[in-house]
């Protein structure tokens, strides 16, 4: 006997392995679908989340609510984030830290940095000298910077929306204010990057108010432009934005809307914080009125009492928003003396008449920018909290001559919908319907660079050139590579920030540092060297401005080239067949794209250099890469092209010594020939035009960056550790919390429950005795040794309090489960008993059981009965403070098994077919019941083809017949009285005609 060895078991288990794999990887990909936008404001934050089944949706907070305040409260051992920090300012106003991101990306010489320490003088701030940055020195031990705090909102912000989620989030986009410089947004991505997240984009806060408005209003949007200007007044600043949405053409989508940012203006220190602290300063002057002649000390040089008032100004201009005037009052503002004062709307826009007076000049500068008129703007639309100010709405009104304004859009939840609907776009886990963004460039960026020229035979001088980068309302993101052709050694130039004219003298202090980066370059010498018989074509720097509006260096190479000739004979058949081949499949790659593994470079008009124009022979050159669009539409899209213009990407001008463009295909014009001729056959071989062989080497770079250095990679891995420690640290401490209540909780639930009726008639006396004496005990120990226990302690004391008392609730819970339990014990033998009674009833002839079958189930019901009252009169021998013999458990194990019996009858029943009556003895068929419809007995029936309904039916071979017993009724079918359809074949000798519903 040979024994066969079955050798696909192996291969079906790593088969099974591999599907268990995938199914792991697909549950691990479902289970981090979701991504999240944070509308950064300067008081308060929204979150929003996008998750299978949850689309575009504001997270609520641990309070319920949709707004969180940014506040965070540093303390040695402990932190508070949100509402719960904004009432620890009251208490601690100096470790309470709030409007810090009008520190990020500024130096210590800046005036805003100024303006911080005199709005909040509780704050102590010192310096980075490295960075030459700022710090909140909380304690000597505790030092963060305005970054690291940024961090420690942006990952309770994650937590947020993981709790509301239910599951992990990494994938974000965060907003930021439009006039965001370089440096700013640098910070924001290392605080970001310090937090754990992965920014999918830096959006502007007036474009994605923008996106969430079209994308709520779609079908309003037509090929006619649509200009709509937002006003955004909101705690810490003021933006102004003109929009045009109109629908484009595009190549992968068709027609789609697009939104195209035109103009921007804005104020940087206008909005509610400012009215805000005049109000605080004028309270605080009524209160020292109050107290003049007791000789008392100002309420300015006291931080929590200026906490308070700060906190009752925020409330006063809220209230004076819709009532004439109102009643401050403080209970115990100092030296618990109350405060009340009352205060009217004239006294309030009294005290902000100059903040008033500011509110038009974004709408100016934005239609400066935008290079458009009021006449042009179809619609006003008011953004931002404090823009519920009605002077501000009054002065506004006036100031862009409408007939009203436009609130017909969430003016706290807008920028946070439009961010999540973008961050759902830019993911690959979700597929929204496009929507073309055109965000635009508000400061532009230049390239200067210094080299020498001879104006006169043996005359050098130093010449300065400046070339638009970027220029100001250009869209964004984008590409550019600049060339240049007049280096053959290593050189330096320099990215700065273009014309600022449209700043004021102090928007321009403000600002910062105009001078971005220095670039050095080495090895251009070398390359040079490397190939001393090539024609050089340039040094090209290939730039980027992503879509969070960062500028990158990407690379500096040196290109050469040379003309190559390849005579017919040295060509061999195995190129020529690959020629071949290559051809056919579209062409092969180009040397630029196999060299440089860029994008296709449009060429763009050479543009004078400011202040001074080029003299003959200069050979810089600009050149844009066009980016190819993504799925989302995120990107801007080029115009179309009009009349018989060549499309974008193929346009190329001519340079004076006739070089051609990177676009260009050097190895296309040597297959076709010169002017496009065809090759000439194989029997008249010529020499081939020389082809033209690329080479490409790569420069070093170094940069020096001049507006704010980033953190080094070692200190970003410290704050990073930092803020991991922190986070850890609060996650043990609400465990520990946990912990500590769930015990106290369970001392106190436990010694009320050991006085309940329920509870004192399954215990003795000497039981609760013991009980009640191990609960005070425990009791005693967490009011004196609970506060420096840890986790591990309280968690072990409460497993043996909950082990001391498992035997008395185990007694009471099965008490309480006994009525039911039993009940429906009862309830399942009686129906199965009719049951089984009912089925020995059944002729011999309709019978579907066996009787093991029917025997089985008795034999059941019985044993069941048995174990039943054998049980209950065993249980009602013991004393209630004994451990039960009558379990539930016990009892659910019976009702399942009698149950099962029951099930596998009534589903044999249910699936069981009738057996086949027998015809009488006359061979007809039964007539049918009196109750049986004439349209049952009339059915209509369709003839086969060729057939009448006079027509002889068919004769079948004889079938042997039965004979039926006197008295026998035929089961009913639905369908018609009398047997089944092949049955009525048989009776009847012929064919059954199909129905209608049988064809």
């Amino acid at each position: 006997m040979t024994v066969k060895v079955r050798r696909q078991r192996p291969r079906r288990r790593v088969f099974w392995a591999l599907v268990a794999v995938l199914l792991a990887d697909l549950l691990a990909l479902s289970d981090t679908l979701a991504v999240m936008s944070v509308d950064l404001g300067s008081e308060s934050m929204k979150v929003a989340i996008v998750k299978p089944g949850v689309p575009m949706e504001i997270v609520l907070n641990k309070e319920s609510r949709r707004k969180t305040p940014v506040i965070v409260t540093l303390k040695e051992n402990e932190r508070f984030f949100g509402d719960s920090a904004a009432s620890m300012a009251i208490k601690n106003p100096k470790a309470t830290l709030r409007y810090f991101q009008h520190l990020l990306g500024k130096q210590a010489d800046n005036p805003h940095v100024a303006l911080y320490q005199a709005r909040f003088p509780e704050h102590e701030l010192t310096f980075d000298p490295q960075r030459q940055t700022v710090h909140f020195q909380i304690s000597p031990q505790l030092q963060f910077s305005p970054e690291e705090v940024l961090g420690m909102v942006l990952n309770y912000s994650r937590s947020l929306a993981e709790d509301f989620a239910e599951q992990p989030i990494k994938d974000a986009v965060i907003t930021v204010p439009v006039f965001f410089n370089q440096a700013e947004r640098r910070a924001v991505l290392q605080a970001a990057r310090m937090a754990g997240l992965k920014v999918l984009q830096l959006i502007n806060d007036n474009t994605a108010t923008a996106l969430s408005y079209g994308v709520f209003r779609r079908k309003d949007i037509n090929t006619t432009a649509q200009n709509i200007m937002f006003y955004d007044m909101g705690s810490g600043s003021t933006v102004c934005t003109i929009v045009t949405y109109q629908m484009v053409k595009t190549k992968e989508a068709g027609m789609q809307p697009q939104l195209q940012i035109r103009g921007v203006g804005f104020d940087r220190t206008l909005g509610g914080l400012e009215m805000e602290l005049r109000l605080r300063e004028h309270l605080a002057g009524l209160f020292n009125e109050q107290r003049k002649g007791q000789r008392a000390k100002d309420v300015r040089e006291n931080p929590r009492a200026m906490a308070k008032l700060l906190r009752e100004a925020n409330r006063l201009k809220t209230v004076l928003s819709a009532n004439a005037d109102h009643m401050a009052q403080i209970e115990g503002l100092m030296d618990d003396v109350d405060f009340k004062a009352k205060v009217t709307r004239v006294e309030f826009e009294e005290l902000c008449a100059d903040l008033f007076e500011r509110v038009p000049g974004p709408v100016q500068q934005a239609l400066q920018s935008a290079e458009m008129s009021l006449d042009e703007i179809e619609q006003v639309i008011l953004v931002g909290g404090a823009t519920r100010v009605p002077k501000v709405q009054e002065v506004l009104l006036k100031a862009v001559g409408k007939e009203e304004l436009g609130k017909n859009i969430n003016a706290d939840e807008a920028a946070a919908m439009g961010a999540v609907y973008q961050a759902a776009a830019l993911s690959k886990a979700f597929k929204v319907k496009p929507f073309v963004v055109r965000d635009a460039v508000v400061y532009p960026i230049l390239v200067e660079f210094t080299r020498e020229v001879e104006e006169e035979p043996g005359v050098h001088s130093l010449k300065h050139n400046k070339r638009v980068l970027f220029s100001r309302m250009g869209p964004y993101p984008q590409r550019k590579v600049i060339t240049f052709n007049r280096y053959s050694h290593d050189f330096n130039f320099h990215i700065n920030y273009g014309d600022l004219g449209f700043l004021g003298p102090e928007d321009l202090r403000v600002f910062g540092s105009q001078n971005l980066t220095t670039v050095k370059l080495k090895g251009v010498g070398d390359s040079f060297k490397k190939y001393p018989d090539y024609e050089s074509k340039g040094i090209k720097a290939h730039f980027n401005l992503d879509e969070s509006g960062v500028l990158s260096l990407d690379r500096v190479e040196s290109v050469f080239e040379t003309l190559v000739e390849d005579s017919p004979e040295e060509e061999s058949t195995l190129t020529k067949l690959g020629n071949t081949i290559s051809s056919l499949f579209g062409g092969g790659t180009t040397p630029d794209a196999k060299e440089n593994g860029t994008d296709t470079v449009q060429e763009e008009e050479e543009s004078p250099a400011e202040g001074s124009k080029d003299e003959p022979g200069e050979q810089v050159e600009l050149k844009e890469e066009a980016e190819a669009p993504v799925e989302d539409g995120s990107h801007p899209l080029p115009p179309e092209p009009k009349g018989d213009a060549a499309p974008e990407g193929e346009k190329a001008t001519e340079k004076e010594n006739g070089d051609k463009s990177e676009a260009q295909k050097p190895s296309e014009k040597a297959e076709a020939g010169p002017e496009g001729i065809a090759p000439a056959p194989e029997g008249e071989k010529k020499q081939k035009p020389a082809r033209k062989q690329r080479m490409v080497e790569e420069i070093g770079v170094e940069l020096v960056v001049l507006d704010l250095p980033d953190l080094p990679e070692d200190k970003l891995a410290q704050s990073v550790q930092k803020l991991q420690d922190l986070t850890l640290r609060d996650l043990e401490k609400q465990e520990r919390e946990k912990a500590a209540n769930s015990l106290e909780a369970f001392i106190f639930e436990t010694q009320d429950k050991l006085y309940q009726p329920e509870y004192q008639e399954v215990s003795t006396e000497e039981q609760r005795e013991e009980i009640s004496g191990k609960l005070s005990a425990a009791s005693t120990w967490l009011e004196d040794e609970g506060v420096g226990a840890t986790t591990v302690m309280l968690k072990e004391k409460l497993a043996e309090l909950r082990k001391l008392c498992q035997g008395l609730f185990f007694r009471v819970e099965e008490r309480k489960k006994w009525p039911e339990r039993l009940s429906a014990l009862d309830n399942l033998l009686n129906h199965s008993s009719m049951f089984l009674k009912g089925a020995r009833l059944i002729p011999e002839m309709d019978q579907i059981f066996t009787e093991v079958e029917m025997t089985t189930l008795e034999k059941v019901i019985n044993e069941t009965w048995a174990w039943k009252n054998a049980t209950l009169a065993e249980q009602a021998k013991l004393p209630a403070t004994e451990k039960p013999v009558l379990l539930s458990k016990d009892i659910e194990a019976k009702m399942m098994a009698l149950d099962r019996e029951v099930q596998y009858l009534l589903n044999k029943a249910k699936f069981t077919k009738p057996r086949p009556r027998p015809k009488d003895k006359n061979g007809t068929r039964a007539e049918p019941p009196l109750n049986a419809s004439a349209s049952d007995q009339g059915e209509k029936v369709i003839l086969p083809a060729g057939q009448t309904e006079d027509a002889e039916p068919i004769s079948e071979p004889e079938k042997v017949e039965t004979g039926s017993e006197p008295g026998d009724t035929e089961p009913l079918e639905l369908g018609g009285p009398g047997a089944e359809p092949e049955q009525k074949e048989q009776l009847t000798g012929q064919k059954r005609p199909l129905k209608n519903d049988e064809l």
